[in-house]
């Protein structure tokens, strides 16, 4: 099974997180941050990837950094060498009246390019920066390259939720089992 769980544990928050990668979309989400915890069950249904969350913390900002850098490290740690996965993912996701481009390589170096195009400070409970931040945070303990365009939309809670739409659909191609390949998908022989 490509499982981990993982615990992270500061001054500021407590946050655990386990993971399936190859469950069926069961998401067990409770961060006490309503539009985070339905990003993150959005994320977990359309991804196939099976995430039970939980988090406690002095400040929004806080729980919503360490919960990204928890998921990620429990992502790398159940990809482990990575053999055979995809690696690469990618998908164009409309969410009502927005349309967002996601492209993401799980090939061992972390960077990220947003352009999440919001206008509103606050989208339901979560400050916008605060959702750059979690992307940012996620890419970074996964050793992700993660690319995000909202291509159009007026909707900043739709343009949110289409981008952890797309972004799931992202990992469930790249951490997919390839059936064509048996070995780590890079020509220099490791990620």
């Amino acid at each position: 099974m490509r499982t981990a769980k993982v615990k992270r544990e500061t001054l500021e928050t407590r946050v655990e997180v386990e993971v399936n990668l190859d469950g069926t979309g069961k998401g067990n989400i409770q961060t006490g941050i309503k539009f985070l915890d339905h990003q993150l069950q959005t994320l977990s249904k359309h991804s196939l990837i099976d995430f039970s969350i939980t988090a406690q913390g002095d400040l929004s900002h806080h729980i919503i950094e360490d919960v990204a850098l928890t998921m990620g490290e429990a992502l790398n740690r159940a990809l482990g060498k990575k053999k055979a996965i995809f690696r690469f993912g990618w998908a164009i996701t409309p969410m009502d009246d927005s349309l967002v481009l996601v492209a993401i390589d799980l090939g061992g170096r972390s960077y990220v390019n947003l352009d999440l195009n919001l206008k509103e400070v606050t989208i339901e409970d979560v400050e916008a920066e605060d959702i750059e931040h979690f992307l940012f945070s996620l890419a970074q303990s996964a050793n992700m390259n993660l690319h995000v365009k909202v291509l159009y939309g007026n909707n900043n809670h739709h343009k949110v939720e289409a981008v952890f739409k797309a972004l799931a659909l992202s990992l469930r191609q790249a951490v997919s089992i390839d059936p064509r390949r048996e070995e780590v998908p890079s020509a220099k022989g490791t990620l």
